[in-house]
């Protein structure tokens, strides 16, 4: 529907940002990895020797107890939804750090865990089920750490691939909620048994800052931001309507929502209150660029919440948190641009195709005709503005059109001096960024962000 909304500043006469400001990326992996060097650095400094085999044990059962120490800090800070990674940097890329970070303190934990266990029993000349029951039960915060460790094991393996496909994202979600509860646990092991910590002023009020800066960034961030935000906004559902097969809209009125700084190609995470939605928070994007009063979401039911969607009532309780994500205009360093989506990948894009200043070019690739949500919007926004849109659907015979690089060289000659925004399902993004690459994109002016969270 073109009538829900009044149409955006032309993008013809917007000026663009100027050069895209730099990512924090790279200086913060730079920050995360020195943290890593200092945390080694307080292992060296307090040992004066290594000897014999139960020295080599322990000594590396120290390092790896220190290293998965801070792991955790950094896997908890990375959950924390801070605006400054989830906007500039992509929630996407965050999700996928966070991941990789999640792999590196589990293998840590076991490293630590089994290392110092032998090396104790090498030391006391014990068998290793008689040190681990000493170690579990006589030691101080021990019990609370084993607990600790437990969760933290049933997290990893309910995060591992194979699992993730066998449970329901809401199983997944609150499993993974109970990494605060094991990181609390382990905690206080850390200060009373970290031989490179007792004793050490210094090196404790370091890792009290650690936490404690970490646990500030969780309680703003998930709890007194989003809360805040929906007292001062009172988000509600004002009408729902069908865009294609399965595919609803859904428009949400709220107040001052320009206090929000949102961006089209952005998203938020919401949560319907309404009969079995209330418990489960999802991320579905702009699929328009953002009112003062109203923003909107366009939903494929692809599970059982996003099938509920369609079915809200007028009226119906929001929460919200964000915005987030960083597949904005923000990314632009080219005056022409070529959005790609894929099925229900459209929604960001067809936001930035209203908005995003310069040449625009959109390709929008579907299965059938039907399954072309907006595309109405589409066609009124490329005559609005004089851009092109291209679609690729699958022939009567079900045969799909090859998206190659000579396809798209064909389709955008001067392919080479676009943008692209790229957004779809996850082996159509990587098939299209070798194509891509391969038609002669630099890989900075790729731009992709995955809503596989």
């Amino acid at each position: 529907m073109t009538t829900v909304y009044e149409r955006a500043a032309d993008p013809r006469t917007t000026r663009g940002r100027g050069r895209p400001r730099p990512s924090p990326a790279g200086p913060l992996l730079a920050l995360l990895w020195a943290g890593a060097a200092a945390v080694l650095a307080l292992w060296w400094t307090d040992t004066q020797s290594v000897v014999g085999l139960a020295g080599w044990l322990t000594d590396a059962g120290r390092i790896a107890g220190l290293l998965c120490g801070y792991s955790c800090a950094v896997l908890v800070a990375l959950m924390a939804r801070v605006p400054l990674l989830e906007r500039r940097i992509g929630s996407d890329r965050v999700a996928r750090w966070h991941a990789m970070a999640g792999r590196y303190t589990i293998c840590l934990l076991v490293a630590h865990v089994t290392l110092i266990l032998f090396g104790y029993a090498a030391q006391d000349g014990t068998g290793i089920v008689h040190e681990t029951l000493s170690v579990v039960f006589d030691y101080p915060d021990m019990l609370m750490a084993t607990a600790g460790t437990v969760i933290l094991f049933a997290v990893g393996i309910t995060s591992a691939r194979l699992a993730r496909r066998r449970i329901s994202h809401e199983f997944w979600y609150y499993v993974h909620l109970l990494t605060y509860v094991a990181v609390f646990l382990a905690f206080f092991h850390q200060l009373a048994l970290g031989s490179d910590l007792v004793g050490n002023r210094a090196a404790q009020a370091a890792w009290y800052a650690l936490y404690l800066g970490t646990a500030a960034l969780v309680v703003w961030f998930r709890l007194l931001a989003p809360v805040r935000l929906n007292l001062r906004h009172r988000l509600r559902v004002e009408s729902v309507y069908r865009e294609s097969p399965g595919v609803f809209s859904v428009v949400i009125r709220g107040e001052g929502l320009d206090e929000l700084n949102a961006r089209a190609g952005q998203f938020f995470r919401w949560r319907f209150l309404a009969d079995g939605m209330r418990w489960t928070s999802t991320p579905y994007s702009l699929s328009a660029p953002p009112r003062p009063d109203r923003m909107r979401i366009t939903v494929k039911a692809l599970g059982d919440h996003s099938a509920a969607v369609g079915l809200l009532r007028p009226g119906t309780r929001v929460w919200a948190e964000g915005p987030y994500g960083s597949l904005t205009a923000d990314r632009s360093t080219a005056s022409k641009a070529l959005l790609i989506a894929g099925g229900v990948g459209i929604t960001p894009l067809r936001a930035l195709f209203e908005t995003l200043p310069g040449r625009v070019t959109l390709l929008y690739r579907a299965r059938t005709a039907e399954d072309l949500a907006l595309g109405g919007e589409l066609d009124d926004i490329a005559r609005w503005r004089g851009a092109r849109v291209l679609y690729a659907v699958n022939a009567a015979d079900g045969s799909r059109p090859r998206l190659t690089a000579e396809s798209l060289r064909e389709a955008v000659p001067d392919i080479a001096e676009h943008d692209v925004y790229l957004c779809g399902p996850p082996a159509m993004a990587r098939d299209l960024y070798g194509a891509l690459r391969t038609a002669g994109v630099p890989d900075r002016r790729i731009h992709h962000e995955s809503f596989e969270l």
